[in-house]
């Protein structure tokens, strides 16, 4: 159904086209060709425009992710090195892992010397926000660094660390609480940060303590945490646990509540496989979300990437675009109309005068400057008006020589009714000297005589040919000593068929003339069968028991009847008294297929010594114009 429709429409859409004049499908080919090749080659460079410019937009906030991860590393590099100070001083080990009060010149030279010395690594390392030492004993705190583990031992990341056994361990905090504690029911201001946390073991697997070194997310990451109000990139930090870590005011995660937890999912995503997906879509905006791990802390960086800006670069080229190739189609068809209506003038005054012509007007000459395939269509033009004219003279003296041979050739005819006159004259004599033979054959003639002059067309009804065919034998019988059986074998229902005039009697003459062998003993019958043959098509069988045909001959005649009405010549044989027999024959073929057509005509079938079949196929047609189908055909 859907093929069946678009053929329909694509035939509208030619004979809508073939309409059009030739100047018209001239400009359309044009556009056509112009317009293709131009519209190809816009696409592909919008899609590599498009890919430069997300690619560009890839690259340079890549650039921005790797420089940021630069710094973080760092930053990590300065948080290890003052962990490692503190981890590697034996005065702070061995103050950590007292279990007894040192007396008061002891805890005086400790803060002289170690005390200080830490104290100086938070002054090199502004950036390093907390330097602080656990100790498993109940030491004396030295604030702000040496404090009990029992102020942390409560905490999150505490017992993660330990587990760790010496070895690094990355903490993310949403705040920093104050762990001297010393303001009850405080709140404290959200300052992100990181840990680094070691636990130290003084002798192995001998727990002694805890060193921390904290440093603030915004002084770990500034990006992460920068305020860039027209920014169109936001960073963040992902924990271990996928907890995100970034700004608040002008954020995308805040703007698209859907956001945070694609981006978590992708995170579970990537560590599962290994794979990233960086396009992103919500709310109808496209974001691009860039990832670089840090192995060594178990976080993610990412940089969430708005491709607005980027969206509507591309729109304004793709504006671009489709207006250069409309402003170029248009130019281009404004070009084509006005060379074309140059070009096609001559081919319209051509055209305008052939217009005249064909309304009945006198040709006067049409002259064309310049050559051309116009200006040689309009000479040939005018040849053939010449000859037209040539022509038409001498079709209208022949015409006027043609109906005075037809008025002189009417004037000397036998008047018909004469004719009939005297054959009624003639029977009427039979009739008074008794003679009822003579009598009959005369009616019999006279029917033929009616029948062969009254043409009113070319078509009659069966009965009316089979009657003809009675007239045909009753007078034919004059002939023989013993009369010629027509037998009639034609279900009433058929005697309506359509028969062209003349058609059946050739043959029917065809088989007294050349099927009677002189004998006794030959032709004494012709049946005349009508049957159905195929849907819609009937097979008419005139048939006798004569001598029959000899085989060469038989195959010569059916190929003579095969090839007539087909070609101007039909095969001719030479030398054969078959020559002459079967033109009758032929002249039925002939005409049958020119009413027809060359699917129905006559057939012929014979066995030496026995019978001539004749078989004619024709259209099932009643002259009441009905077709007979199967059912109707058994209701008639």
């Amino acid at each position: 159904m859907k093929s069946n429709r678009w053929k329909v429409l694509w035939g509208s859409f030619t004979y809508w086209l073939g309409r059009r004049s030739l100047q018209s499908r001239l400009i359309a080919a044009y556009i056509f060709i112009i317009l293709g090749p131009s519209t190809l080659v816009s696409f592909y460079s919008y899609e590599a425009i498009n890919a430069m410019y997300i690619r560009d937009a890839k690259e340079k906030n890549q650039s921005l992710l790797d420089v940021e991860e630069m710094h973080i590393q760092t930053q990590i590099e300065s948080m290890v090195r003052a962990a490692q100070v503190a981890y590697d001083d034996p005065d702070v080990r061995e103050y950590l892992s007292n279990t007894v009060e040192p007396d008061t010149g002891e805890l005086v030279e400790f803060s002289n010397n170690s005390f200080k010395a830490l104290t100086r690594i938070q002054y090199y390392n502004p950036n390093v926000e907390h330097l602080r030492l656990f100790s498993s004993s109940n030491i004396t705190e030295i604030w702000p660094i040496f404090f009990r583990e029992s102020r942390v031992e409560d905490e999150p990341w505490y017992l993660k660390a330990e587990e760790m056994k010496g070895t690094e361990y990355w903490s993310f905090s949403e705040s920093d609480p104050d762990v001297i504690d010393r303001y009850n029911g405080h709140t404290y201001v959200s300052t992100p940060k990181v840990s680094l946390l070691r636990e130290m073991s003084i002798p192995a697997n001998h727990h002694v303590g805890m060193v921390q070194v904290d440093m603030l997310l915004q002084n770990f990451s500034p990006r992460t945490y920068s305020e860039t109000p027209e920014s169109e990139s936001q960073m963040l930090i992902a924990d271990r646990e996928s907890q995100l870590f970034t700004r608040d005011s002008h954020s995308f995660i805040a703007a698209n509540p859907e956001m945070s937890a694609a981006v978590q999912e992708r995170l579970q995503h990537y560590k599962a496989t290994g794979e990233w997906k960086a396009e992103y879509k919500e709310n109808g905006k496209s974001f691009l979300l860039l990832h670089k791990p840090i192995e060594r802390i178990h976080a993610d960086l990412l940089n969430i990437v708005s491709m607005d800006s980027v969206l509507m670069e591309i729109s304004h080229t793709r504006n671009l675009l489709i207006g250069a190739n409309i402003g170029f189609v248009t130019l281009i068809t404004v070009i084509a109309y006005v060379l074309n209506a140059f070009i096609l003038k001559n081919l319209r005054l051509l055209t305008e005068e052939m217009k005249k012509v064909r309304k009945g007007k006198a040709y006067s000459g049409l002259v064309i400057h310049g050559g051309g395939e116009v200006g040689e269509l309009a000479h040939h033009f005018s040849k053939l008006m010449n000859t037209i004219n040539t022509l038409v003279a001498r079709a209208v003296h022949k015409q006027a020589l043609t109906k005075e041979a037809e008025l002189r050739t009417l004037h000397n005819q036998i008047d018909a009714h004469f004719l009939y006159n005297t054959l009624e004259n003639i029977k009427m004599l039979a009739e008074i000297e008794n003679q009822r033979a003579i009598s009959d054959a005369l009616t019999s003639l006279g029917g033929m005589m009616r029948y062969n002059f009254k043409w009113s067309g070319e078509y009659v009804k069966l009965h009316d040919e089979i009657r003809h065919i009675e007239n045909y034998i009753e007078v034919m019988n004059i002939r023989f000593d013993e009369p010629i059986r027509l037998v009639l074998d034609i279900p009433g229902d058929y005697m309506e068929q359509e028969m062209l005039k003349m058609s059946l009697q050739p043959i029917v003459e065809n088989a007294v003339k050349h099927a009677w062998t002189g004998e006794e003993s030959g032709m004494r019958e012709i049946r005349i069968q009508v049957e159905e043959w195929e849907p819609h098509k009937i097979r008419m069988t005139v048939s006798d028991n004569g001598g029959g045909l000899e085989p060469e001959m038989l195959k010569e005649l059916n190929q003579k009847l095969m090839w007539a009405g087909l070609l101007d010549k039909t095969p001719q044989a030479h030398g054969t008294e078959s020559n002459t027999y079967g033109i009758g024959l032929r002249n039925v073929q002939e005409r049958i297929r020119l009413f027809y057509g060359k699917e129905y005509g006559l057939q012929v079938f014979s066995e030496q010594g026995k019978f001539t079949r004749v078989e004619i196929i024709l259209p099932k047609v009643m002259l009441t114009g009905r077709v007979y189908s199967d059912d109707k055909a058994d209701d008639r």
